[in-house]
């Protein structure tokens, strides 16, 4: 198996100017964001990245909302992997439970978020109506990023360890629902290799790994994947506005 190397430490080093910059220019986008599609009146749960909570997604949570989704955090504080889900994710999973009663839930995960999404979905697919992920490096080795020995600093947890290599080969696979992936090429954390795969719906985006999730391309994508996915069965009698048609999107 070929060895996929980590982003490059001048990409690493840009990381937070490319994040600043985004900041500073997110106002050209407005109307970008503003015509894509609304919402169907759906659950949607976020869940974040590494180390951080509910705040780090409170843009793309008001977006959505403002879209017409009905949307929750995770409610979990810092996403410190197992530490804060269980070791089956079974935290996480009584939460998405406590959501489904009209219906399974969409998840929309960054980073790590995204990686534990698809863990809920291979373990509960009964509670799942789809997967978006942002950025989450579910599709290859640790070593492909520059973060693994932050992550197993914060979640206790070892890289090369037979039962977490195991683990990470089950999320990897094919999921029994919808799956998309945005995914960045220039990504400084992570390699964009390894972050879809070829049974998710790959949307290719340019942006660093920091703040990714409010990146004015990656809400409009994640709004027009949401708008082209069906509506789950027990949503339809929630629902609050019909989809729109899929707008094509480039990186």
């Amino acid at each position: 198996m070929a060895v996929i190397p980590p982003p490059s430490k001048a990409l690493w080093a840009a990381e937070l100017p490319r994040a600043l910059w985004m900041g500073a220019t997110w106002w050209r986008h407005r109307a970008a964001l503003a015509a894509a599609p609304s919402g169907d009146g759906r659950t949607v749960k976020l869940l974040p990245g590494l180390f951080n909570g509910d705040r780090s997604n409170i843009l793309l949570r008001r977006y959505l909302t403002a879209k017409g989704y009905r949307v929750h955090g995770w409610g979990q504080g810092r996403n410190l992997g197992v530490r804060s889900v269980g070791t089956a994710a079974e935290r996480l999973i009584a939460r998405i439970e406590s959501l489904a009663s009209h219906g399974p839930v969409t998840l929309v995960g960054v980073s790590l978020g995204g990686i534990m999404a698809r863990m809920v979905a291979q373990a509960r697919p009964d509670l799942v109506a789809g997967v978006v992920t942002i950025a989450s490096p579910y599709a290859g080795p640790a070593r492909a990023t520059n973060v693994w020995r932050v992550f197993e600093r914060l979640t206790g947890e070892r890289i090369d360890d037979p039962a977490i290599i195991a683990r990470s080969a089950a999320i990897a696979g094919p999921l029994p629902c919808r799956t998309a992936a945005i995914w960045s090429r220039s990504d400084g954390l992570v390699a964009g290799t390894i972050c879809r795969d070829d049974a998710a719906q790959a949307i290719e985006v340019r942006s660093s790994h920091l703040w990714v999730q409010h990146r004015p391309q990656v809400l409009a994508a994640v709004a027009t994947i949401l708008a082209g996915w069906p509506m789950p069965r027990s949503d339809q009698g929630q629902q609050q506005a019909a989809p729109s048609p899929t707008m094509a999107l480039r990186g």
